[in-house]
């Protein structure tokens, strides 16, 4: 048996048991959002009132982390509440092997979200709850893969595209398949206007909205008057400091606030839970014209790496008749298909999450667990092969190339800067032993192994982003 039928088996009965919930699920998911990308984040330079309005009316989780440090693997995670490693998609789709003579070769990854697994479109459908999806699927190369099979009702600009060829029209042309409606439409404002359409056409039943924005993801480009403005804000050595980057988040924190009033226009705001959070961090190395387009700091490094800069991401939730705090509690991109489920009132798929609906309704704490990692490949952002595992304060990083084990205190040492492994090897083998013991538990995971055409004076060549065969030189 299945794992779809075993739920459709389960499900129907529940119905019978328990009345959903009333409330309307809304879920932005932002591409390559870095945790420090907001002003309520801490960012001196990006203006983000709406969203910072949003922050202030919900939870703000300071330790929200994206299952994955690169965009596909952690999108089906979040569908499906199970880690990159259970659901084998473990890189950006198709996921190739960007170095031919680096130390290892990392596995090719599944090339689409299986049908067999239970996205949250899917869950839902049991309490009557109608999906869209808007923006950015990214899992699957054809249709049979993409929202409308995996329990989506609707689905506008959904597809194998992981990047638009330009945030206008009609330079993005069927990259994003969704035709513009005038020239010099910018994507973002379009998505935006297609999910508040989805709002108003579905205010009278419960309804799921997924809105994964193509926006920050290169390629970067905003209006030229917004970038002006940015332009006379740049200060000399400030980590941020990219007036056109700045100009997109500014355009985006507009269509979030364009959104947030939409619901309140439809009379459903009080009844609808609204999520934004990103599916790795900030593209803080030199893909983007040779140069990093923001910074995570404090935080270390950026999208492609498996330290916080990488994995740690803005994690806002709003929730009706919640008061607004800030929590430091960590949690994870795979625990929203079991906190939708519990607050809908249908039973959660197996996964890998845990609810929150607990800790966000009634601040009653999380037990403790572990969070884990597993990211065995080289991204285009020069991350190597690695895994980590977080329980409490602690996070242990393994390096795959030579197996060594890095360990930190987040409480102190946000910036993963201090690494204790010499100084408490009792717990380096503890978190360590850990994570072998959760690799096995995955049966789809795969390890890179030892590359034959290993090159140590090559082995950084071969970045896509690259003008030439000296890495990161023009």
């Amino acid at each position: 048996m299945t794992r779809r039928t075993f739920f459709q088996l389960a499900g129907a009965p529940l119905l019978a048991q328990t009345k959903p919930a009333p409330f309307n699920f809304v879920f932005i998911l932002i591409d390559d959002m870095g945790w420090a990308d907001l002003a309520c984040q801490g960012s001196k330079f990006y203006e983000t009132p709406h969203i910072d309005r949003l922050a202030a009316s919900g939870v703000r989780f300071t330790n929200g982390y994206a299952a994955c440090p690169v965009c596909s693997p952690s999108r089906a995670a979040v569908m499906t509440g199970r880690y990159p490693a259970r659901t084998g998609i473990t890189n950006y789709l198709p996921g190739a092997h960007p170095l031919p003579h680096s130390k290892m070769i990392g596995p090719m990854c599944q090339p689409h979200l299986d049908l067999s697994e239970v996205t949250i479109a899917e869950a839902l459908q049991p309490a009557g709850y109608i999906s869209g999806h808007v923006g950015k699927w990214h899992l699957g190369p054809s249709k049979e893969y993409w929202p409308e099979a995996q329990g989506f009702a609707t689905n506008v600009g959904g597809s194998n595209s992981g990047m638009p060829k330009s945030f206008f029209w009609p330079q993005w042309g069927n990259n994003p398949p969704i035709a513009g409606r005038k020239d010099g439409e910018y994507l973002t404002d379009r998505l935006t206007d297609e999910a508040i359409g989805f709002i108003r056409t579905h205010r009278d039943q419960p309804f799921f909205l997924y809105l994964p924005h193509y926006t920050v993801h290169v390629p970067i480009e905003a209006s030229e008057a917004t970038a002006r403005r940015f332009r006379a804000k740049i200060r000399p050595g400030e980590p941020q400091n990219d007036p056109v980057y700045a100009a997109m988040i500014s355009s985006l924190d507009d269509n979030v606030g364009r959104l947030l009033n939409a619901l309140e226009e439809t009379n459903v705001a009080d009844r609808t839970v609204v999520v934004f959070t990103s599916d790795n961090g900030g593209l803080s190395a030199p893909e983007w014209k040779l140069k990093p387009v923001t910074s995570n700091a404090p935080l270390r490094e950026g999208k492609g790496h498996v330290y916080e800069g990488g994995i740690r991401v803005p994690f806002l939730v709003k929730w009706p008749g919640v008061k607004p705090r800030v929590d430091d509690t960590p949690v994870c991109g795979i625990d929203f298909l079991p906190t939708f489920c519990q607050a809908a009132g249908v039973k959660a798929p197996p996964n890998d999450g845990v609810s929150l609906l607990d800790l966000i309704t009634k601040r009653k704490a999380l037990a403790q667990r572990d969070l884990y990692w597993h990211y065995p490949h080289y991204s285009n952002q020069q991350g190597k092969p690695g895994g980590a595992i977080r329980q409490g304060d602690f996070k242990l990083v393994e390096m795959y190339e030579d197996g060594a084990l890095e360990l930190y205190n987040l409480k102190t040492d946000i910036s993963e800067r201090t690494n204790l492994a010499s100084k408490m090897p009792g717990k380096t083998r503890e978190f360590h032993a850990r994570l072998v013991a959760w690799r096995k538990t995955m049966p789809k995971l795969q390890m890179p192994h030892q590359n034959p055409n290993y090159d140590p004076q090559k082995a950084g060549f071969g970045y896509w982003w690259q003008t030439s065969d000296r890495p990161g030189k023009p």
